[in-house]
């Protein structure tokens, strides 16, 4: 069902009013709109109505979504974690198509509207994992926006042969090139740059660079990742996912990274982790660089968390930072709908006539409650079609 009226319904907290929806597309927005033959109506009864939610970092090839309760087994170290999530994929048969579709079944429930998700790549996995996801986002393209990073988890220049999977990656139909901490785990920082750039340059695709690193390691990283950047020319293609040292480092510092980060037009991505300290993200927002956020891990080997709720998310970034005036709870929403889609190149994510009809209806006083309360989705549509109802998957 591409034809809807939402009757009484709140755009972001404004006074109620109706929302006409043709062909997929917000045709109009108004008071006592009027229906007419073959469309649907809907009684919004005063719900807030958002814009699609975008879970802009996550690992849909890794959620254990479906699968029986494994205690958690992993140990401290990132190191720890990649080889014990290798060890438990191959016990478990591991099946990336299946498993990513477990995942955007959950989060079109919850709101989300748009991905983008890291998929591995390395010598024993080869294209395995990239393949799977490229199919479930073929099975779900009618319902939301799926972008692929080829994702070198256990390293590039410390793994041969994965560089060249990453292009292979790209040539198959993944969409950017990611990284992984060019010092901590490459040892190599200057070399783990020069290769993701240049298969990022030639392919005319951007880079989300997974960085963890802490403090001064991380700041350096940062200024390379910049200065790169600037001498391609890619103002505007680059995120830089985690940029943990950017919460750990002095004010000076602080401010001459984000003096690269706007210079630069790059983005930074965080989930606001727990036991790790994370950028400050008004801070950012107010300097204008582009924030994002996603869920992350869900359920996976690396963590037993995560519910691919970005409304959670939006919680938990105001949770963590002590934020605590509405205005700035909105902000986290808006990190969590328009930042994302801004990082993925969606144009028109907002309620606004002509712009795709990608709308979520929850209960609420203000932004700000829906935030800190994050309730079950009274319904979900999705590029025009009502993909969920009271919290269930229902396409």
């Amino acid at each position: 069902m591409k034809n809807l009226l939402l009757r009484h319904v709140r755009r972001w907290g404004d006074p109620v009013q109706d929302i006409l929806i043709r062909e997929g597309h917000i045709a109009a927005i108004g008071t006592d709109l009027s229906g007419g033959p073959g469309i649907k109506e809907i009684e919004g009864n005063g719900a807030i109505a958002l814009p699609g939610l975008v879970d802009a970092h996550t690992h849909m090839d890794k959620t254990r979504l479906g699968l029986p309760w494994r205690p958690h087994s992993a140990g401290p170290t990132i190191k720890d974690k990649v080889d014990n999530e290798r060890s438990i994929r191959r016990e478990e048969g591991h099946d990336p198509a299946v498993q990513s579709a477990n995942q955007v079944r959950l989060a079109l429930s919850k709101g989300t509207t748009a991905i983008r998700t890291h998929v591995d790549v390395a010598p024993d996995l080869g294209l395995k994992h990239v393949m799977g996801v490229l199919e479930t986002r073929e099975a779900f393209k009618d319902v939301i926006d799926i972008e692929i990073v080829a994702f070198p988890q256990q390293g590039l220049i410390n793994t041969p042969g994965t560089a060249e999977l990453m292009q292979a990656a790209i040539e198959a139909g993944a969409d950017h090139i990611g990284g992984i901490d060019p010092s901590l785990i490459e040892r190599d920082p200057v070399e783990h740059i020069n290769v993701i750039f240049a298969i990022a340059d030639r392919n005319g695709v951007g880079i989300d660079i997974h960085l963890h690193e802490p403090g001064e390691l991380g700041a350096f990283s940062i200024e390379l990742i910049a200065e790169r950047t600037q001498s391609l020319g890619m103002q505007g293609k680059i995120v830089i996912s985690h940029g943990f040292c950017m919460g750990a480092i002095s004010e000076g510092r602080l401010q001459h990274l984000i003096d690269l980060l706007v210079e630069n037009d790059i983005a930074i991505m965080t989930h606001a982790p727990g036991g790790s300290p994370f950028p400050p993200i008004l801070k950012l927002r107010q300097r204008g660089v582009r924030v994002c956020s996603g869920n992350d891990g869900i359920q996976g080997a690396w963590s037993p968390y995560g519910t691919a709720d970005m409304l959670e998310r939006a919680f938990l970034l105001g949770y963590r930072s002590n934020y605590l005036k509405d205005q700035h709870i909105e902000e986290m929403l808006r990190i969590c709908t328009q930042g994302g889609a801004s990082v993925m190149g969606l144009g028109g994510h907002s309620i606004s006539v002509g712009n795709p009809a990608n709308i979520v209806l929850v209960e609420g006083a203000s932004v700000a409650e829906v935030v800190t309360a994050h309730r079950p989705r009274n319904l979900v549509i999705s590029k025009g079609r009502i993909v969920a109802e009271n919290g269930v998957y229902t396409n």
